[in-house]
């Protein structure tokens, strides 16, 4: 392992667990915090649909700067746009811990909280693509190990702030977390936001960019990726989609079902640290198994399991015991949606050429990421008035079944050379073949 390489693989890993710190800390805000200090003056149902409805906004804005990011990206660099979007991810979060409530400012609170995770939405949608071809452009083998490390940063950057808001909510009385202890998690953002950038300025711009940089003829990304791999970018979405409604509800909708199921706040809080902890090795042992045989095995064999899970997941939540909850959520999120989720930094990695690669990876990576933005709130809407998680289920398993026909549909891309350097293979590994 290379030295430029282990800093940019150290460097993605970092970023990510540091974006989605930022990102998914509003989740868990969302579901437990959001609803009473934003929208107080709303019936407590609407108010966890009006909170999920926020949440959404920033997956609403993510394609937007998958493809703002990713169109300076190929042309000016991976390095530079990662810088920029880490620091609109951090400033962001530090300015959601100042805001004030409703209470305070009256409209003009859920307002600002919208308009700040846009910027998040923005922020991100630019990060994941740049961190995930800083490792797959640097690497010559096992790529789907190194580009995986970026995806492992996700249930990282849960794991530190979940950590961070059950800390802050058992160092607190209930009325004192409500006023100000969320608030704490936040304002962290600023400390990880300055070690985020001292280690990604020392990674050097990737190869395979750098060569580009001596061709003549330069094309508009987006219109390259649309004019040459319109049905990559399709069924790449199609793929994506299953992953981020899972992960939506895993990490999400869960929390605050289990809330109302009568699981204590600390308990479900824990469970979703426990979980979101195991899916960091999951994702990778999946990544490195997709690069002996193959991306489309792995996802599809969890997208298949995932199905049939979602009519498990409810009736272990509901049971009421804390142990169910746990194993729920631990195989939900720490075995199967890690094979799911895993492999895609790699797959969408290949699936375009590196002219264009930033935004064709950003822009399907973000578009199949609005299925976590919106599964929360379809789910809210279909619990209000119900009790059944029937309809939540199948919901899951429509998308499964979706990604899994995208799949058979889309031709294995292990094999694919991306760099100047890698050799590509002359023929395709058995079982590679669409």
């Amino acid at each position: 392992m290379s030295t430029q390489l282990r800093r940019a693989v150290t460097s993605s890993f970092l970023g990510s667990l540091i974006e989605y710190y930022d990102f998914l800390l509003y989740a868990t805000a969302s579901a437990v915090v959001f609803g009473k200090v934003f929208f107080s003056d709303l019936d407590p149902a609407l108010a966890t649909v009006a909170s999920f409805g926020t949440f959404t906004t920033g997956y609403l804005a993510r394609p937007l700067g998958g493809l703002l990011f990713g169109h300076f990206g190929d042309r000016l660099g991976r390095k530079r746009m990662l810088v920029l979007t880490m620091s609109l991810m951090g400033v962001a979060s530090f300015l959601i811990g100042l805001l004030p409530g409703y209470a305070q400012i009256g409209p003009l609170a859920p307002l600002g909280l919208v308009l700040l995770r846009v910027v998040q939405g923005v922020a991100v949608g630019g990060e994941w693509g740049g961190a995930v071809l800083m490792s797959a452009e640097h690497a010559k083998t096992r790529r789907g190990l190194w580009a995986g490390f970026t995806n492992a940063g996700a249930p990282s950057g849960m794991v530190v702030s979940t950590l961070a808001m059950s800390g802050t909510a058992a160092l607190t009385s209930e009325a004192d977390f409500l006023a100000w202890g969320w608030r704490i998690p936040f304002l962290l953002s600023i400390v990880l936001l300055a070690i985020g950038l001292f280690v990604r300025s020392r990674v050097e711009e990737t190869p395979a960019f750098l060569a580009t940089q001596k061709e003549k003829r330069r094309r508009i990304p987006l219109v390259a990726v649309l004019r040459e791999r319109p049905r990559a970018l399709v069924l790449g979405v199609g793929v994506g989609l299953s992953a981020f409604v899972v992960q939506a509800t895993l990490t999400t909708f869960v929390l605050a079902y289990a809330v109302k199921q009568g699981h204590p706040r600390p308990e479900v809080l824990n469970a979703l640290t426990l979980s979101s902890a195991c899916a960091v090795p999951g994702i990778l042992l999946w990544s490195a198994l997709s690069d002996r045989v193959g991306r489309r095995p792995v996802v599809l064999a969890g997208v298949v399991v995932m199905a049939g899970f979602g009519f498990l997941l409810f009736p272990m939540v509901r049971s009421g015991s804390g142990l169910l909850l746990v194993l729920a959520l631990v195989i939900g999120q720490g075995v199967i949606h890690p094979m799911m989720y895993g492999p895609l930094a790699a797959l969408y990695t290949e699936l375009f050429a590196t002219e264009s690669r930033y935004t064709g990876a950003s822009l399907g990576y973000q578009l199949a990421g609005l299925g976590a933005g919106f599964a929360p709130l379809i789910f809210a809407e279909l619990q209000r008035g119900s009790t059944s998680t029937t309809p939540v289920s199948w919901t899951i398993a429509a998308f499964c079944l979706l990604s899994a026909l995208c799949l058979l549909a889309l031709r294995e891309t292990s094999h694919r050379a991306i760099t100047p350097e890698e050799p590509a293979l002359t023929h395709e590994p058995e079982g590679h073949r669409a």
